[in-house]
């Protein structure tokens, strides 16, 4: 079985962050593609695919940080999960917070995942290539995210 390289968007301001997460990808091996939005107004346009993003793919999965300039990632989550063009898009948070308010939000917003960032590095590389292992390897995703007509 051929497996198809698909479309994450990692919404992230801290350019360590987005490294590291770069790096893990890379290491991984796989041909995914990832594309980085740095807030979250950046976020809904590359969604959207409007002004500068109006050529973006079809996103397959999007890594989301919470704490974020413009919009934070609790309003990107609650407005994909109030759009049906975006609702089934799978939302891991990737984020420092360990705060249980925060989880909790998180999950009654309907977020796939909560990830607390490992502040070890190799730690946090190991937690990336297993979500990107996991959405890749194990979750079947419908056809219709995979093609990116």
């Amino acid at each position: 079985m051929i497996v198809q390289p698909i479309e994450v968007l990692l919404v992230e301001d801290d350019p360590g962050d987005e490294l590291m997460t770069r790096e893990a990808f890379e290491e991984n091996k796989i041909g995914n593609r990832l594309h980085v939005a740095r807030d979250g107004e950046e976020a809904l346009d590359f969604l959207y695919r409007l002004g500068a993003h109006a050529d973006a793919p079809r996103v397959d999965l999007v890594l989301l940080d919470l704490n974020l300039p413009k919009y934070d990632g609790r309003q990107v989550l609650e407005r994909i999960r109030s759009d049906p063009d975006l609702t089934h898009l799978p939302v891991v948070v990737l984020t420092t917070s360990s705060s249980e308010e925060d989880i909790l939000r998180s999950y009654k917003l309907h977020a796939n995942a909560y990830v607390t960032k490992p502040v070890d590095v190799n730690q946090f590389i190991a937690a990336v290539r297993q979500i990107d292992d996991f959405f890749l390897s194990v979750v079947r995703l419908p056809n219709q995210w995979m093609s990116h007509g």
